[in-house]
């Protein structure tokens, strides 16, 4: 074979490769997300009930300034 033809295919091959690498990782994410959702208000304050304290509004945004801060 040619070395142009070698060259050609190894850079089609990762293109390749890139695109559907790139789609398989976008289902994955899209299927974490599904399954883990992000905190949000309401679970903070399902959490804090749980425990058996009822939240103010004021401890709930604390608490999720807290974790924004912690990211």
């Amino acid at each position: 074979m040619e070395p142009w033809v070698i060259i050609v295919l190894i850079v089609v091959a990762l293109i390749v490769g890139g695109v559907i690498g790139f789609f398989l990782s976008q289902r994955y994410f899209k299927k974490y997300l599904k399954e883990n959702p992000p905190v949000n208000e309401n679970m903070i304050r399902a959490m804090m009930m749980q425990m058996g304290r009822k939240p103010s509004e004021k401890q709930v945004r604390q608490v999720m300034q807290s974790m924004d801060q912690a990211k």
